[in-house]
């Protein structure tokens, strides 16, 4: 099962991770001045995580490939780390689509 950590950092912003069961992120958010702010993201998150055409799938300048969830205006919500194959990055998406409905919410701040 998955799980939503928010955390704060050290700007004083706070952001959240979603892990997968095994602990692994699998998305972080951008900085958000609120916490209200970064849960209404985690929410967006759970809506858009299933609709495939909110997935924008990149490669970075030096060829790996990631991806970005983006939310029903086209603003990014969350950003996977870089993968090594786009079968992997296929795997991270599929992954934010499992956990990302029932995740449960920690506040770590």
């Amino acid at each position: 099962m998955g799980k939503f950590e928010i955390t704060t950092r050290k700007n004083g912003e706070f952001q959240f991770n979603l892990k997968a069961g095994n602990g692994q992120v699998i998305l972080t958010s951008e900085g958000y001045t609120s916490k209200s702010g970064c849960t209404n993201g985690i929410e967006s998150v759970k809506k858009n995580s299933q609709d495939d055409s909110k997935y924008e799938r990149k490669t970075s300048s030096n060829d790996k490939p990631y991806f970005n969830l983006k939310a029903t205006n086209g603003q990014i919500i969350g950003n996977s780390e870089m993968y090594e194959s786009v079968a992997s990055r296929d795997n991270g998406i599929e992954s934010v689509k499992k956990n990302a409905p029932g995740a449960e919410i920690s506040d770590l701040t």
